[in-house]
């Protein structure tokens, strides 16, 4: 929808800037101006304003919420269509300026147990009002639990709601579409009908997901996500690791059963049974109510602890450096040293007889030594090349991984570079086999116990195993490996197995009576594969659904094939009036019902009208019929 900024709806509401898009329409923030204050405008996408039964919704959020007086409900002011410009369905509601629910968890990741339940009871009090009165919300999520700047908490969009009172619903297929499908209740799903007890299980979802930081159920599949909520149950917020009062565990979890009996009936007793708690966590609660609109106050982190002063510990450490340095400043009394010149001579005799002896053992006799070269980091030729002229071989100790060097490198010697040793000597080189590295094998199309088993001669971690459907791959089988096949590793590496779960399952909707449209968008949409064909039928409407194949309302692999008879409404038509009409005009009417025309042309008139038509007005006739009519 293109963007209508700066339009002025209904002669009275300017429309200022986008606030938000939806699946029925575009909020804008505007301006009332004839009673100068800022207002929130829902303005119905144009495409959904050509259809009855959505304009009926429309209609239906405005009275769902206008029947309500609750200070946590987003107020309803005007619903209209616009006459002037350009032409829109519109809904004229509070201005809630702040944030959504969404997107404070998306900031958060995670609520205490008090900001859980101070951000939740306003909620579960303006549904309580709702039921008290048959009107269902059936949408509740977070994206539209508004908070504004100063903590207050707003319910929004009663698009989806219904009661004794707003007439018609939707059908269960639709409310399913529109509905958001990770805060769907089970009989939602299952056959598209909700009560008070289906808010409930929102709302127990909702608590779950602020308290854990994880929706219960996750998948980038919409079908397998609603699968998932009537096939497993939620698990308590306890079994996360989640520290919370047993008897609020106990009551989300009720919350959030597949039974619908299994839950509290309505808003009052979840509020109810709420307070009790937070009455027996806290008894001086009991004095206050939870239906006062009094904004959130968040929780504040702790101030963290002062420092203690490390000034004693810097005086030690100055006291311990004067002392060293006393130490090491104090004098050194000088010794008196004897020179006696005969013994000196003596000495220095012995000593130069010693120095010519070692010489000569070291240089020419059996001492004589040679210096290990430095080999680390060359090559077994490099090695040879240096160690060969000095009479010193070489030979291959041991090989080890190494992640520095590469294959064929030396990583170290023994004796070292630098040392001393006899000519001849050997020296032993540690040589690099390079980094450890191990290359995956082929594991696809095994079963996941054959891949483990192959996967076991390699020194890896454990294989982490996936599960996604595959219409190819049976189940149990192994779809790929990350890393893939060939590609080397490290040890203690971890690798993914994909596993197949096989071919889908999908839940299928008997459309029969209903809208063939919408059986060929839901039923393709969902991976049916859907082969329609049209048919007269004198029961059922044009467009509707006369049978279908299968129609057992059960789960089939996605993919089946699926076939759909369509209404092509009636096979007979009754013959219009068009007497006075011109020979264009009439010739039109009439093909318009599938008849076949001829016309009798009588008179020199230019402009000739119908004079006589045959068979007669009225007459019911099959599609296809000859109609002769006479103009003149």
């Amino acid at each position: 929808m293109s963007d209508l900024s700066g339009q002025l709806i209904d002669n009275r509401y300017e429309l200022l800037r986008i606030l938000a898009n939806g699946g029925m329409g575009t909020i804008y923030e505007g301006l009332d101006t004839r009673l100068d204050r800022k207002v929130a405008v829902k303005i119905m996408h144009p495409h959904l304003a050509q259809d009855e039964e959505f304009i009926t919704r429309f209609i239906r959020e405005a009275k769902a919420a206008a029947s309500l007086s609750h200070p946590n409900i987003v107020n309803v002011m005007d619903q209209g269509w616009n006459q002037s410009g350009i032409p829109a369905v519109f809904l004229v509601m509070e201005l809630v300026e702040g944030q959504t629910l969404r997107e404070l968890i998306a900031s958060k990741e995670t609520f205490s147990v008090n900001e859980t339940i101070n951000y939740l009871s306003p909620v579960i009090s303006a549904l309580a009002a709702a039921h008290q009165i048959g009107i269902v919300h059936r949408d509740i999520k977070p994206e539209n639990i508004l908070i504004s700047h100063d903590g207050r908490i707003k319910i929004a969009d009663f698009g989806l709601a219904r009661g004794t009172n707003l007439g018609q619903t939707m059908t269960a297929e639709a409310s399913v579409i529109l509905g958001s499908v990770s805060y769907l209740s089970p009989e939602q799903v299952q056959r598209g009908i909700s009560d008070a007890r289906s808010d409930i299980y929102s709302i127990g979802v909702m608590a779950f997901e602020m308290l854990t930081g994880k929706r219960p159920h996750v998948s980038d599949s919409p079908l397998q996500i609603a699968y998932l909520h009537v096939n497993e149950d939620i698990p308590k917020v306890s079994s996360k690791g989640i520290k919370i009062p047993k008897d609020l565990d106990e009551l989300i979890y009720a919350a959030t059963s597949r039974n619908p009996d299994d839950r509290p009936k309505d808003g009052a007793t979840f509020a109810a049974l709420l307070r009790n708690i937070q009455i027996k966590a806290d008894p001086a609660k009991k004095q206050m109510s939870l239906e006062l609109d009094l904004p959130v106050r968040q929780e504040l982190p702790k101030p963290a602890k002062p420092a203690k002063p490390a000034r004693r510990k810097e005086i030690v450490e100055e006291e311990v450096t004067r002392e060293i340095t006393r130490e090491i400043s104090k004098p050194v009394k000088k010794e008196k040293i004897e020179k006696p010149k005969r013994k000196f001579r003596k000495v220095a005799l012995i000593l130069a007889v010693a120095v010519g002896i070692g010489g000569w053992w070291s240089l020419i006799g059996p001492g004589a030594r040679v210096t290990v070269p430095s080999l680390v980091g060359g090559t077994m030729t490099d090695a040879e090349n240096l160690l060969n002229p000095i009479g010193l071989t070489s030979e291959i100790s041991k090989e080890e991984f190494s992640e520095d060097l590469q294959k064929g490198i030396i990583i170290s010697t023994s004796p070292a570079g630098g040392d001393k040793v006899k000519e001849g000597a050997v020296v032993s080189i540690t040589l690099s086999k390079g980094p450890e590295r191990y290359s995956i094998p082929m594991v696809a199309q095994l079963t996941v116990e054959a891949a483990i088993k192959v996967l076991s001669s390699i020194p890896i971690a454990e294989p982490v195993v996936q599960q996604i459907f595959n219409e190819k791959i049976p189940k149990g089988y192994v779809i790929s490996s990350d890393p893939v096949m060939g590609t080397k590793v490290k040890r203690g590496a971890g690798i993914k197995l994909v596993v197949s779960k096989g071919i889908e399952q999908i839940p299928l909707v008997n459309f029969v009576n209903k809208s063939g449209e919408e059986a060929l968008n839901t039923l393709t949409t969902a991976g049916f594969k859907v082969t329609p064909k049209y048919e007269f039928s004198e029961t059922v409407p044009a467009g509707a659904v006369i049978s279908q194949n299968p129609s057992e309302v059960k789960s089939y692999p996605k993919g089946s094939a699926l076939s759909l008879i369509i209404s092509k409404g009636s096979a007979y038509v009754f013959i219009p009036n068009v007497y006075s009409l011109s020979e264009t005009k009439a010739k039109s009417v009439l093909t318009a019902l599938d008849l076949q025309v001829t016309i009798k042309r009588m008179g020199t008139k230019a402009i000739k009208q119908v004079t006589a038509i045959s068979p007669k007005v009225g007459s019911k006739v099959l599609r296809g019929s000859k109609v002769t009519i006479t103009v003149g």
